[in-house]
């Protein structure tokens, strides 16, 4: 009888489906949120420099996350083409997180150190250089503007009243680490780091 009810009643039905997802998400996600697997650090991870925050920022504006994940599953064709598979504590100090679902281009998450700054700086700019079948458009504007060094400074004290441990003298210093530094330079910055502490566990 009560199961007749439910069927009948479109809003009594909607509320309990809500209901039922809602538990169904908490039971998933609360035990996540207590684990130190996904709370804490990896090995080696520390929270984004001032340049590396800027050029994280400028890889967010500029949308790469729509062509490019930063996540590598556990599969062997992937760990066997990009590196040993991501884990949560990689990516505490991410907000947002740059997963991503398509890859129009390669994954990223370990594309630290495998080219030099000016093979980056050149395929920012004009990418078929380097690859004549590449449909990733090119960035010479970043070029030509230059890192905010006053947001920055904002930006780390924000990170740090969520809990990045950036210290006083880290924050003092952030302006003056990306001063009259182009957007260029503090995405290549972000590039050349992304996976390097995880290389040698390949």
């Amino acid at each position: 009888m009560r199961h007749e009810t439910i069927e009948k009643s479109l809003s009594l039905m909607m509320v309990l489906i809500v209901v039922a997802i809602s538990i169904g998400g908490l039971v998933e996600i609360i035990p996540l949120m207590f684990s130190a697997d996904t709370t804490e650090p990896a090995e080696g991870i520390e929270p984004y420099s001032p340049l590396r925050l800027a050029g994280r920022d400028i890889y967010v504006r500029e949308g790469c996350y729509n062509c490019h994940s930063q996540m590598i599953r556990p599969f062997r064709s992937e760990t066997e083409r990009y590196g040993p598979f991501t884990t949560a504590g990689e990516t505490v100090y991410d907000r947002p997180f740059q997963f991503g679902s398509k890859r129009t281009g390669p994954d990223l998450a370990r594309v630290g150190g495998r080219y030099s700054d000016d093979w980056h700086r050149l395929h920012l700019t004009d990418p078929r250089a380097l690859v004549p079948e590449s449909n990733m458009p090119g960035y010479p504007w970043l070029l030509e503007n230059t890192v905010d060094p006053d947001l920055i400074t904002t930006k780390l004290k924000a990170l740090r009243f969520l809990g990045d441990p950036y210290t006083d003298e880290q924050i003092a210093g952030a302006a003056a680490a990306v001063q009259g530094r182009s957007e260029m330079d503090a995405i290549v910055a972000y590039l050349q780091e992304l996976g390097t502490n995880r290389r040698d566990r390949r």
